[in-house]
């Protein structure tokens, strides 16, 4: 199944000369009793119109099905011929080997993230991602970009993200989130109620332009919807209100590649396999040297500059400041594996 996927037109023209062999020779040996090597012989001289001579003198009704042997033997080589003349000529063959191998690019990811669109906000998500070492592939409609973010090594698929068969080929059963930015709210609805859908328990980061847009959004099961105007606006009166705080923010990257980072790790395992423990018997400060600014516990409540006394359990996360070594030590203390790429 996997070569028909890729050799389409290859393989239906040699099944209809497949075809006109067979049955070419268990004509001759129905009608002129020939025997299996004979009529396999007898076909292939007369489609192939050599002109050698025959087994043996035909009958009546062997001239006849030799007749009609001939004239469809004229059509199939000519479809066959056709066909793999436009496979090859027209490069159709590298179109065809390039999604072959997008798709097993896509299948041996897991917990990746899909961004649909590619426009100024999509590609500042797929930038931060990558900075983040998360794996992730892009839905894009426009032909010329998809092209040119494939050359540049992204993982593509060419098409529109409203589709579910294009979500489908970006591996949405496997992915863990789903950013959708394409510039029409009403194409992200769409896309979120089919992603929703399709992967009931994945984390959808949805864009509006329109307030009236939010509630929507969330309604059909977008779990963050951000208004990229109100937050850059926002941004930009805070650096009026109270600009070194939102300097000093600025320069701590989410996970990213500086030499201080702020990341979220959730809790996997406990010392000593304990189900509950306080924050002073995880002791990452004196281990490990990060410091935890927050934790966001199993019911959801969050707890800002927490204390040695704060309770956590295998459900929770941890807010931590440090080092990307500082913090690859601590997701190795507490189970967490590397991203998958």
């Amino acid at each position: 199944m996997f070569t028909f996927r890729i050799f389409p037109r290859i393989y239906l023209a040699l099944s209809f000369i497949l075809g006109v062999v067979v049955v070419g020779s268990v004509g001759f040996v129905l009608i002129e009793g020939y025997s299996w090597v004979e009529a396999l012989y007898m076909t292939v001289i007369t489609v192939s119109t050599v002109g050698f001579g025959e087994v043996r003198e035909l009958s009546e009704e062997g001239m006849l099905f030799t007749s009609i042997l001939i004239m469809g033997s004229l059509g199939t080589f000519a479809y066959s011929i056709s066909a793999l003349t436009t496979y090859f000529v027209n490069g159709e063959y590298r179109t065809t080997f390039k999604e072959a191998r997008l798709k097993q690019e896509v299948e041996k990811l897991s917990n990746h993230v899909i961004v649909c669109g590619t426009g100024r906000v999509g590609e500042m998500a797929v930038q931060e991602l990558l900075d983040h070492n998360t794996p992730v592939v892009i839905v894009e409609n426009d032909v010329e970009k998809a092209d040119s973010l494939s050359a540049e090594g992204h993982i593509v698929i060419s098409g529109d993200a409203t589709r579910d068969e294009n979500l489908a080929s970006a591996g949405i059963t496997k992915a863990k989130s789903v950013i959708t930015t394409l510039p029409s709210d009403a194409q992200n609805l769409y896309v979120v109620l089919a992603a929703r859908e399709m992967a009931p328990n994945i984390h959808i980061v949805s864009r509006a332009s329109k307030l009236n847009s939010v509630s929507k959004l969330r309604v059909a099961g977008a779990n963050n919807v951000i208004m990229p105007d109100k937050v850059g606006g926002a941004h930009m009166a805070s650096l009026v209100v109270m600009p070194d705080v939102i300097e000093f923010l600025d320069h701590l990257k989410i996970q990213g590649a500086d030499d201080i980072n702020l990341e979220e790790i959730p809790v996997n395992v406990l010392p000593q396999g304990l189900k509950t423990a306080t924050l002073g018997e995880l002791d990452a400060r004196n281990r490990v040297g990060v410091n935890v600014v927050g934790v966001k516990q199993s019911d959801g409540n969050f707890i800002i500059n927490p204390g040695r006394d704060t309770p956590l359990d295998d459900a929770c996360k941890l807010f931590v400041l440090g080092t990307a070594d500082q913090l690859r030590t601590m997701n190795r203390i507490l189970g967490i594996q590397p991203p998958q790429g």
